[in-house]
């Protein structure tokens, strides 16, 4: 049996790449978007949801479950980039990027719930990100976010494991999609205190994006934890290094991390 699969924020980038390998593999795919009528031409079926909106969420479950019978896989992909100084940042965007990696997430997964413990399997993949390991300059609000939904998943598969619910995190480092220009920028001000450093920065991160991995390596990644019977708690995609610093952040006295950190950033 065909296994179905649920992506938010399929329509382009990771989500995408995921859901076209995935359709090639035999898996029946539901891929999601704000703006769906954009993507009528989609290899696989693109439905309404925000994750802002818990109504849409729940609409969406609901109508795969309808249409399918079950729900077998569930790819939190869905999520939004946030820049600049913490200091300068509205308390606004801070909420509305919580709302987007955070919270949405956990309302997805209280969708679903109910369906996979019915049928006494499923698996959730939390796409996180390699900066959610480490407090990063200027990404500060994005590293939060992201370290919040890895911590999640630590509890929630404790808590899930009497259902026969799995659930994991896949962190992708820099990969070539179209973050960057979806992302908020805090405005790069001439009276900021931050001008000097913050623009360094911002230049050096859209780099980082520009040079990224192909989307791809996250798709046959995805595919692997699918088939794999019992997924680890934590997975990293990307270049060695980005993946290295992980490991580096262990071992390595925390000031002399910082050092690295800043030397890297031009700080």
């Amino acid at each position: 049996m065909s296994k179905v699969v649920l992506i938010t924020g399929g329509s382009s980038g990771i989500g995408k790449s995921i859901g076209d390998y995935l359709i090639q593999k035999n898996f029946i795919v539901y891929g999601t978007s704000r703006n769906p009528d954009k993507y009528k031409n989609n290899k696989f079926s693109i439905l309404a949801l925000d994750v802002k909106e818990n109504d849409t969420i729940l609409s969406t479950v609901r109508t795969i479950i309808e249409n399918e019978g079950r729900l077998d896989v569930v790819i939190n992909n869905a999520g939004a980039g946030i820049t600049g100084p913490i200091e300068e940042i509205p308390e606004e965007e801070i909420k509305n990027n919580f709302e987007t990696n955070f919270f949405g997430p956990i309302n997805v997964i209280k969708a679903v719930l109910p369906q996979m413990r019915e049928q006494q399997s499923g698996l959730i993949i939390n796409v996180t990100s390699i900066a959610g390991y480490m407090g990063l300059p200027y990404r500060g609000i994005y590293s939060a976010s992201k370290g919040a939904l890895e911590l999640l998943t630590e509890a929630f598969r404790m808590e899930l494991k009497a259902f026969n619910i799995k659930m994991t995190n896949v962190a992708p480092g820099d990969f070539a999609t179209n973050i960057a220009a979806g992302r908020y920028h805090a405005p790069l001000l001439d009276t900021s205190p931050y001008k000097e450093t913050y623009g360094k920065s911002l230049s050096l991160m859209d780099t980082h994006v520009d040079n990224g991995s192909n989307p791809n390596l996250m798709a046959h990644a995805v595919y692997k934890i699918i088939n794999t019977g019992n997924p680890k708690v934590h997975y990293k995609v990307g270049e060695f290094m980005q993946k290295f610093s992980i490991v580096l952040k262990r071992i390595l006295p925390d000031k002399l991390y910082e050092k690295l950190l800043m030397n890297h950033y031009k700080l």
